[in-house]
């Protein structure tokens, strides 16, 4: 189920709770962040990598016309994964990119926690939901200390996704709710 809480940044105020997906996409397009739903592949979680794609082609291929990205792949990650704790700490701290950053969740759960304009936006993602975040968005990724996720990552280019951290504190202030 999809969620968003927003939180005020200098008074770790929640102001915002919602799992309304309309609701959440208007308090996201606010901030020039584009959270849409696609209907879920009737594939299972553990279909390959190709299998997914090939699923959502359509809607892929709509998508990146419509952006000028130019490819994706699929990233997943189980709980029993022997460097899911190496993997998730890498995308922990507070960063950016230079290009925008597009999850598809086929099935799964994480939270895109963004932090703009003295607010921080915490998406709690799950399969059906798809979310760009622009470049240069400060953001941190969580899926919990138990991660569980098939994503359709879009790339314009894949170097323009190498994290830049920001050095600040914000991730530890705000962890993700990933429950």
């Amino acid at each position: 189920m999809s969620r968003l809480t927003v939180w005020d940044a200098d008074t770790n105020r929640q102001v915002l709770v919602t799992e309304d997906p309309k609701a959440i996409a208007a308090e996201l397009k606010a901030i020039g962040v584009r959270f849409e739903q696609w209907p879920i592949a009737p594939i299972p979680a553990s279909a390959s990598a190709e299998e997914i794609l090939e699923a959502y082609r359509p809607h892929l291929d709509a998508f990146l016309a419509a952006t000028g990205a130019g490819t994706a792949d699929v990233i997943k990650l189980t709980p029993d994964h022997p460097q899911k704790d190496a993997m998730r700490a890498k995308f922990l701290s507070e960063h950016t990119h230079t290009e925008d950053e597009v999850r598809f969740f086929h099935a799964g759960t994480g939270n895109f926690v963004l932090h703009m304009n003295g607010k921080v936006f915490d998406a709690h993602c799950g399969a059906g939901d798809l979310i760009s975040v622009p470049a240069n968005s400060k953001h941190w990724f969580d899926a919990g200390e138990n991660p569980s996720f098939a994503v359709v990552r879009v790339f314009t280019a894949t170097s323009g996704w190498t994290p830049h951290y920001t050095g600040t504190d914000m991730a530890e202030k705000f962890p993700a709710a990933t429950s």
